[in-house]
């Protein structure tokens, strides 16, 4: 049980620094960021989690909002797996957590 919610977790982290890469390079390449190696790989990294803001957020969102919910969504998620595990931890007396 330990292991899954430390892959969830991981698959979390990871997903929230790469949608915060790809935020900062969204404001510091400006125009040519579609042509940025660096942000072309965060598209790919992040479409999964944009794929989940689009099916999370109401129609009235407008589509260049998706990136934040996506950060939001993920960060909640991060968060409600983190307290999973402390709590996982906690009942299972500490056993394998350290």
């Amino acid at each position: 049980m330990l292991q899954a919610i430390n892959i969830a977790q991981l698959l979390l982290y990871i997903g929230l620094l790469a949608l915060l890469g790809q935020g900062l390079l969204f404001l510091l390449a400006g125009q040519k960021r579609d042509t940025n190696l660096f942000y072309q790989l965060f598209q790919v990294l992040n479409r999964p989690w944009m794929a989940l803001a689009r099916l999370v957020s109401p129609a009235r969102v407008d589509p260049r909002h998706h990136g934040w919910v996506a950060f939001f969504v993920t960060a909640v998620l991060y968060i409600a797996v983190t307290l999973a595990k402390i709590e996982h931890c906690i009942s299972a007396g500490m056993e394998g957590c350290r």
